[in-house]
């Protein structure tokens, strides 16, 4: 089970107006990237696969998450107990994707790697990518951060949107989804409170100069 389905909600929509704008951007003559960051537990992948589930012939998912470090290297760089913060994923490896993505020549396959949290490791070569689907639509939690390599990606998108939602919202199903994939209720209480919710902090700090800001309030009603 990979990062874009991980512990789905059913019967979830996504208004009909973004779905519109990512379909107008899919219309441009070029190859697009629309970036959709946001805190953890926010709701981007959701935003994400919903987007994407509406314009299933048009465009592809690409996740951040596929350039965690896997947890061999976090071991030895010691920073295992922070995985998820912005030192923990390969933040070269990632632009360097978008950049091969954004000039795909025709014919051309791309492959991205995926994050699987059944085994809390990405795996490579995971999610092709083919030179005719028009609009790439790509997810993460630091798209937008202005520090270190994290700064040179803004000016690789085309479009920038970030997903919100109330802070109880957010660490509720971060809990949850902790919990969904082995770890105790108060293991994940811990994790959220320790790692998860300063990585929000920092992020929600780094959310100007989107083009759309979508707040994504109790999506499970």
């Amino acid at each position: 089970m990979g990062s874009i389905s991980e512990n789905p909600v059913e019967g979830l929509a996504l208004a009909q107006e973004y779905i519109n704008r990512a379909k107008t951007l899919a219309q441009k003559k070029k190859r697009t990237i629309l970036a959709i960051a946001g805190a953890p537990g926010s709701g981007k992948s959701t935003v994400a696969r919903l987007l994407h589930e509406a314009l299933a012939d048009i465009s592809m998912i690409v996740p951040m998450d596929g350039y965690h470090l896997s947890n061999k290297e976090l071991e030895r760089l010691k920073r295992k107990e922070r995985k998820g913060a912005p030192d923990t994923f390969d933040v070269w490896g990632y632009k360097s994707l978008i950049e091969r993505l954004k000039n795909q020549q025709a014919g051309e396959i791309i492959y991205a790697p995926e994050f699987y949290r059944t085994i809390e490791e990405p795996i490579a070569g995971s999610i092709p990518i083919f030179s005719d689907i028009p609009l790439i639509i790509t997810e993460g939690n630091y798209l937008l951060l202005s520090q270190g390599e994290w700064k040179t990606l803004s000016p690789i998108f085309d479009e920038k949107w970030f997903v919100t939602a109330p802070v109880s919202d957010r660490q509720q199903r971060l809990v949850e989804r902790h919990h969904y994939f082995g770890r105790s209720i108060e293991e994940a209480k811990a994790w959220v409170e320790q790692t998860d919710e300063p990585n929000a902090q920092l992020i929600e700090k780094n959310r100007e100069n989107t083009d759309l800001v979508i707040e994504w309030n109790n999506p499970a009603k």
